[in-house]
């Protein structure tokens, strides 16, 4: 569950190797990539590049008094920002980059409602990260009430729950040939959810 807001603050130094739930301790992870893994820190610069333009680079500093900054790089700007400057989609994508390259992931991965705080572009950005994620051995479960973030997803990575007279089932999108068809013929999974295609989905 992640909080912009705990992500931008200043840190003590300190030591992490992966991301907290809440993402407080993302400037001392960026230090620890920095510091130990240069290769996966680069990647994921890169990553970030590609993913919201406008940002050169992000690094975490320590101060004389002990804290560590996290700071971004803008093309146009001559000094670094501080992270409290950046846009919460910004720090939310940057933040599910380093969780999601981490050098020793955790074989499962529970993100809920990724697209709080995203603009619509990012979502089909980060759900193909998650893809890749999940593309190199990691499993990877979202929850989602967001039909934007759905039309970025493919048929096989679809499901849903329906929960009846005290019981919960989970149904696949690619076992109902209605949204099976629909979805060959060029349709996107978030606008059938919309139009109600989802068997016992309450729309939002």
């Amino acid at each position: 569950d992640f909080h912009s807001n705990r992500a931008r603050q200043v840190q003590e130094e300190g030591y992490a190797e992966h991301l907290s739930s809440e993402g407080e301790n993302l400037s001392l992870v960026t230090l620890f990539l920095y510091e130990r893994h240069p290769t996966i820190f680069n990647e994921i610069l890169e990553r970030l590049k590609q993913r919201v333009p406008g940002i050169n680079s992000a690094a975490a500093k320590i101060t004389e008094e002990g804290r560590v900054l996290l700071k971004f790089q803008e093309g146009n700007f001559k000094d670094p920002f501080l992270a409290r400057y950046v846009s919460d989609g910004t720090l939310k994508m940057f933040a599910y980059l380093v969780l999601l390259y981490d050098p020793s992931p955790h074989p499962l991965l529970c993100v809920e409602e990724p697209e709080n705080q995203l603009y619509i572009k990012l979502l089909w950005e980060l759900a193909e990260e998650f893809r890749i994620c999940a593309n190199r051995g990691g499993q990877v479960f979202i929850s989602t009430h967001s039909p934007d973030f759905l039309n970025a997803l493919e048929l096989d990575e679809v499901f849903w729950l329906i929960k009846k007279q005290g019981y919960t089932t989970i149904k696949r999108a690619r076992d109902d040939k209605q949204i099976a068809a629909f979805m060959a013929e060029g349709d996107q999974m978030g606008y059938l959810w919309k139009q109600g295609f989802f068997e016992g989905v309450a729309l939002q």
